[in-house]
């Protein structure tokens, strides 16, 4: 994997690209506006040009966006919905002025309306963002959760059961956070719960789908259902999980972005992404039967 962090846009939204580079970042994760607000502003032509110019600069992999957290597309008909629909395609032209890939978005809680009416409703408003932006190359990746409260997306069949019924599923994707697998449910921490988990993907929705991964470790027990990340090997999951994690050679270049707790100068970051690089084995150890590896 190509490994990064989720970086602040504070002072400027090429700033994150600047924060990414100096720890030493593959790939960047941000947010396109404040993720706590329906609307931003648009970008002027000096920050396209700063982020350009950043961009430019530096040999990133990948850089993609995390939508906001206000965006609830599940949600029965009313106001709250609008400004999702609203918000979302905001950001979505607000990442093809960045040229960003895809957006990673929790797909909705249904608020006690049941799985199936908020599946209805997270199908019906994507066809609406994608109808609104349909010259947008940009796609939104479904990010899995940890199901807290009425969240869907804790089961890959949520995500399976979007994708069949979307008018436009080529712009969709799928990013997939470790942490949430865990509190869902997923048993990651052997080689075995790694490959059943992906192999659900692989079934509901497939492989090419899979745009990205959140490399965070959990402060919860397996199947809470309570979403709360900690840094690698700091959690519930393990350090040595994350080792068959990011040596699977099917997402050797898929973007691995830490989502984890985090101080201003960033030494969390670095500490985390040292961890995970540690991890990556050498040609020689992958030429060992895995058997002897795993023992």
């Amino acid at each position: 994997m190509k490994f990064g962090a989720h970086m602040s846009t504070g002072g400027g939204v090429w700033k994150a690209l600047e924060r990414g580079a100096g720890i030493g970042c593959e790939v960047v994760q941000l947010f396109v506006k404040n993720n706590m607000q329906w609307l931003g502003r648009s970008y002027g032509p000096d920050d396209i040009a700063r982020y350009a110019n950043e961009l430019a600069a530096e040999k990133f992999s990948c850089v993609f966006g995390h939508t906001g957290y206000l965006i609830n597309l599940g949600a029965a008909a009313g106001p709250n919905r609008d400004r999702s629909i609203q918000s979302l395609i905001q950001e979505i032209n607000l990442a093809t002025q960045l040229g960003l890939r895809f957006l990673v978005l929790h797909p909705g809680a249904h608020l006690g309306a049941g799985d199936e009416s908020g599946i209805t409703q997270i199908v019906a408003g994507l066809d609406e963002v994608f109808r609104a932006t349909k010259d947008a190359p940009v796609r939104i990746a479904l990010e899995n959760t940890a199901g807290q409260g009425s969240c869907l997306g804790h089961r890959i069949a949520h995500i399976g059961a979007i994708y069949g019924r979307v008018e436009r599923p080529e712009r969709l994707g799928v990013c997939l956070d470790t942490a949430h697998f865990f509190e869902a449910g997923y048993d990651l921490r052997t080689p075995q719960g790694w490959d059943a988990a992906i192999g659900e993907v692989e079934t509901m929705v497939g492989l090419k789908e899979i745009l990205a991964f959140h490399l965070n470790d959990s402060k919860t027990d397996l199947a809470s259902r309570v979403d709360r990340h900690a840094g690698i090997g700091q959690g519930k999951i393990g350090k040595e999980a994350f080792r068959h994690i990011v040596n699977d050679e099917r997402f050797a270049n898929h973007p691995g972005c830490l989502e984890t707790p985090k101080s201003a100068d960033l030494h969390e970051d670095v500490e985390n992404l040292s961890i995970l690089r540690s991890l990556v084995e050498t040609m020689k150890t992958k030429r060992e039967p895995a058997a002897v590896r795993r023992k």
